[in-house]
């Protein structure tokens, strides 16, 4: 598989600050790359590091074959950069800024506008392209924002916390939108706090906590290296799962029994679990089983047990962000 980007021991430091702190990832042709973790976590650092806005202190990094310290004029040219705030202008209208970002690529004046005309329509936007930037809602202006980064048909995209503060059917627009350019063979690069758009989104997700990637892989490979345990979450006839404790633990001594209910019942194990014996004793019992199913982690479980961080306190900040 062929690497977009390629980043070795990539540090950025602020005086005595160290944001970054030797980093090393790919990015994949073709495929939606994440970055999750908290806020000050380095996420945007590393953006402006591969995007030329910061400027590297060690480490080396790659796209397309251009070097970043030193080419990053070159890569600009095929990259877009949707950056967490809105770099547009509040006195042009929505086809205005789109032409004049196509303007600052190069490219001919004819092209631009049809370019201009396309986006505003597949975003949604059309009804709206005479309209000044600033009568924009907070999600109009993050699809233009993000229909200028790709106006000149980057062959990656880089977008920096791309939900953050606007409206859930916005949100979910933004979402789709990321999904149809990268089905359309856009590599995409993006930062995020939440962790149900990493989930959605991305192929890969690097957890990113202090400067430091802690875990990088596909979601079942993170959620497959943080099950150390088996979990079997049994349904039974109402009130029966309790008192079983004794009787369960003298049948299943290597196993742990967890009752979260009178009517459920969950089974942990260091090792894989045969449902059958389980379903033998309880008809020993006299008690029906009406469900059972093997418990996976979710990808915030995983998060919260690789770098110690709770989610509430990512919500937090999430809230903090949107005043």
């Amino acid at each position: 598989m062929k690497n977009i980007i390629e980043v070795q021991d990539l540090t950025k430091n602020y005086g005595d600050f160290a944001a970054v702190k030797g980093i090393s990832f790919s990015v994949h042709e073709g495929e939606i790359f994440g970055f999750l973790g908290p806020n000050g976590a380095g996420k945007t650092t590393t953006i402006n590091m591969l995007t030329g806005l910061a400027r590297i202190t060690s480490g080396s990094s790659t796209l397309l074959g251009y070097d970043l310290a030193l080419e990053t004029k070159k890569a600009q040219q095929v990259m877009g950069i949707v950056p967490d705030e809105s770099n547009l202008y509040d006195e042009l209208n929505g086809f205005e800024n789109l032409c004049f970002a196509a303007s600052l690529y190069g490219m001919e004046r004819g092209k631009r506008e049809a370019r201009a005309r396309r986006l505003l329509e597949q975003f949604g936007l059309a009804d709206a392209e005479a309209k000044p930037f600033r009568a924009y809602s907070k999600g109009m202006k993050r699809k233009l924002t993000i229909a200028a980064g790709i106006i000149h048909e980057p062959k990656i995209l880089f977008l920096d916390e791309p939900t953050t503060g606007i409206d859930v059917a916005s949100a979910r627009q933004i979402r789709n939108l990321i999904l149809d350019l990268n089905a359309s063979g856009t590599t995409v690069f993006l930062t995020t706090h939440y962790i149900e758009e990493a989930e959605r989104l991305c192929h890969r997700i690097a957890f990113i906590v202090g400067g430091k990637i802690v875990k990088i892989g596909t979601v079942d490979e993170l959620m497959s290296q943080a099950q150390d345990e088996t979990i079997v979450q049994f349904k039974l006839d109402d009130g029966r799962a309790a008192g079983l404790d004794q009787a369960l633990q003298a049948r299943f001594p290597e196993f742990r029994a967890e009752f979260l209910s009178d009517d459920t019942l969950r089974i942990h194990s260091p090792i894989p679990i045969s449902l059958m014996p389980f379903i033998q004793f309880f008809d020993e019992k006299g008690i029906n089983v009406y469900e059972a199913k093997v418990i996976r982690p979710s990808l915030e479980d995983v998060f919260v047990k690789v770098t110690g961080i709770e989610i509430d306190k990512m919500s937090k900040e999430k809230e903090h962000r949107r005043r």
